[in-house]
């Protein structure tokens, strides 16, 4: 495939970049409940479908669940299926995630990343993604609006494979309200990327049939005399698509830079390979990482940054080899598992456990409920953490939070 030269480049706030790259991507189905700070992502693609500029049905739903039970129920029938929500609203549709995963449709979901209640706070962090990392579905992370752009794009290619649902996250008003210079694809380039949608799902009234039937535990024998798989066996099926879905993500990005020059070739973003300090963030908190490692740099201090890009599935061996030289590694997490750590700090663990890596970590928590995180924050923890090396303690029970208490 030849590669887009041509730049067309517009400024943009991230849920502009979104909503565009969905409509790029020919969605066909679009449900959405208006939700603070993902609104205007959905009002746009309206604007779109009212205008004629984009062939979808936009359905105005009651509700987050009712959203994503439509957008189930589209991409069951064969529809390229899109929505978006924040915090509360992706909460709501905690059981409908379950069921898309579980049904293995292809759906995206542009999840604007918000602090969630009680108390009530409409300001970013990452509590509302990570808190439904475990319903099955791929997420991934993006650290400006370049990458919300090119992330929705890649996220429908990535889901129509492996046929697994995919949740693109990005900061609330960090991202979605902040206006960037954005190099806007092609039309034609992306027809050529992501082909027309070939559903795996048929319904035929010739040839009816009865998807996601109450399944037992055990294996049985159907109408036909086959034997069917028994639940454990779907719920296998699904943690092995997951897993296997590395390499589609990888080829997927590795396309994606021959046609439109941009690399997403790795699972997550390295700065300073040769670093013995690495800071670990994502979203647009390893931006602000990259500038804290300059400024430890200009101190002697070698410090890299590996910016996590696909959270899910977790990539245990990339991490690994990314970490290799690391004698510490500094952890900064806008999510908190209450009674254990940082989501992020726990995967870099479970990652390291058993291998010839022996770094000390530390965790912090950062930038709860839209705290400000400067560059300097960051700098400051990384020495702290450097001093605390001294200690007898290699691996603190739990995270340090910066905050005032």
């Amino acid at each position: 495939m030849a590669t887009q030269k041509k730049s067309n480049i517009h400024i943009l706030d991230g849920n502009q970049a979104a909503a565009i790259a969905a409509k790029l991507s020919r969605v066909q189905v679009i449900a959405a409940y208006p939700i603070t700070p993902q609104t205007p992502l959905t009002e746009q693609l309206s604007q779109y479908v009212e205008a004629g500029e984009l062939q979808a049905e936009y359905v105005a739903v009651e509700s987050e669940h009712s959203a994503m039970a439509v957008c189930t129920s589209a991409s069951l029938v064969g529809a390229r299926a899109f929505t978006a929500t924040s915090s509360h609203g992706l909460a709501y549709m905690h059981e409908m995630l379950h069921w898309a995963a579980g049904a293995r449709l292809p759906i995206v979901l542009a999840c604007v990343n918000r602090a969630i209640g009680a108390p009530w706070n409409v300001l970013n962090d990452q509590q509302d993604s990570i808190a439904q990392r475990d319903t099955g579905w791929i997420q991934i992370y993006c650290r400006n609006n370049q990458e919300i752009m090119d992330s929705v794009i890649q996220a429908f290619r990535i889901a129509e494979i492996v046929h697994v649902p995919v949740m693109v996250c990005y900061d609330g008003y960090i991202l979605s309200h902040t206006e960037m210079p954005v190099d806007i694809p092609d039309q034609a380039a992306v027809d050529r990327y992501l082909p027309a949608y070939q559903p795996h799902t048929v319904l035929d009234p010739s040839n009816p049939k009865n998807y996601n039937l109450v399944t037992l535990a055990n294996p049985r024998v159907g109408v036909d005399g086959k034997l069917c798989h028994g639940y454990m066996e779907l719920r296998y099926l699904l943690q092995e698509a997951l897993q296997n879905s590395r390499e589609t993500i990888l080829q997927a990005g590795r396309e994606f830079n021959e046609v439109f020059g941009r690399d997403y070739s790795d699972m997550f973003w390295e700065d300073r390979e040769d670093a013995e300090i690495t800071i670990v963030a994502m979203g647009s908190l390893a931006m602000e990482a990259i500038v804290a490692a300059d400024m430890l740099r200009e101190e002697g201090i070698r410090v890299g940054v590996l910016g996590l890009r696909v959270f899910r599935p977790f990539p245990k061996s990339d991490v690994v080899r990314a970490l290799r030289k690391s004698k510490l590694i500094v952890v900064f997490d806008k999510n908190i598992s209450y009674g254990s750590e940082g989501a992020t700090c726990s995967e870099i663990k479970s990652a390291l456990y058993g291998t010839y890596i022996n770094a000390s970590i530390r965790n912090f928590i950062v930038g709860l409920g839209g705290r400000d995180i400067k560059a300097r924050e960051l700098v400051d923890a990384t020495k702290k953490a450097i001093a605390s090396l001294k200690e007898t303690v290699i691996n603190p029970d739990y995270p340090e939070w910066i905050c005032q208490i």
